[in-house]
């Protein structure tokens, strides 16, 4: 995770950024430490820090930093500019901590767990609004497993994990009205399915935060939270309504960095 200490709202790369809606920097940070209190003392997670480069508002979104399967990143390269200052903080992170970095083709975007999240030994990869289908053949290839390519395409759900989180490796959770008739049937025909409503999509209950049988997700999120407790789990819901004026809550601001 990355603290927000240079987290601002500076331009709009998606339907949710306005400059004229700017997140409260206080609160922001309150409720960043409410979602990191919540992962390391009630869902038991261990936490490691990455320090946020000044001049990269959105580095917060860690997610979006790179999908890591064992000791391997592979790192994002993202389609916007004003995001793509984040990628040498990453990769050097990566690095020192002794994991095997590998790049995307030149020219390919692909923005890590934001758009490529593993249900088992499977890898369900979003493409169309921030990431490349090319990404998906690089990730086959690279990482050797199955990826199921899922068409988003609804702004609104720019990134998969906006609208889609595995459970287990035969169970997901997603927002149907996020992608095209061709990945509903794609999803549904490999995974029993929990179906999101489009008003709690909006509230972003889709990015949520998975450890075993524990579960973080945004607050406002009744429908989901009542299907998840009676399938066992245990939900925690955090207020992140200053990250979402970016596009973004609990999972976006947290990678995995062990599947």
């Amino acid at each position: 995770m990355c603290a927000p200490t240079a987290y601002a709202l500076k331009y709009e790369i998606n339907p949710w950024m306005s400059l004229h809606n700017t997140p409260d920097l206080s609160l922001a940070d309150t409720q960043w430490r409410e979602l990191y209190r919540t992962l390391t003392q009630e869902a038991s997670a261990e936490v490691t820090l990455i320090p946020q480069a000044p001049d990269a508002p959105d580095m917060v979104f860690t997610a979006n930093a790179g999908l890591m399967r064992g000791q391997t990143a592979m790192l994002a390269h993202f389609r916007h500019p004003e995001r793509q200052v984040e990628e040498p903080h990453f990769q050097a992170w990566f690095t020192e901590q002794g994991y095997d970095v590998r790049v995307p083709p030149a020219g390919c975007k692909f923005e890590g767990e934001g758009d490529a999240l593993f249900a088992g030994d499977i890898l369900v990869a979003g493409y169309l609004k921030r990431s490349d289908i090319c990404a998906h053949r690089w990730l086959a290839k690279e990482l050797g497993v199955q990826v199921l390519s899922v068409e988003l395409t609804d702004d609104r759900w720019y990134h998969l994990d906006t609208c889609f989180f595995p459970l287990t490796p035969d169970t997901v959770a997603f927002h149907p009205g996020a992608f095209d008739p061709y990945a509903r049937d794609v999803i549904r025909s490999h995974f029993q399915t929990i179906e999101v409503t489009f008003e709690e999509a909006l509230r972003f209950a889709c990015n949520a935060v998975v450890l075993g049988d524990k579960v973080v997700l945004p607050a406002g999120c009744p429908q989901l939270t009542q299907a998840l407790q009676e399938r066992g789990y245990t939900v925690f819901s955090v207020e992140l309504s200053e990250f979402l004026k970016a596009g973004g809550a609990a999972k976006c601001l947290v990678l995995h960095l062990t599947v």
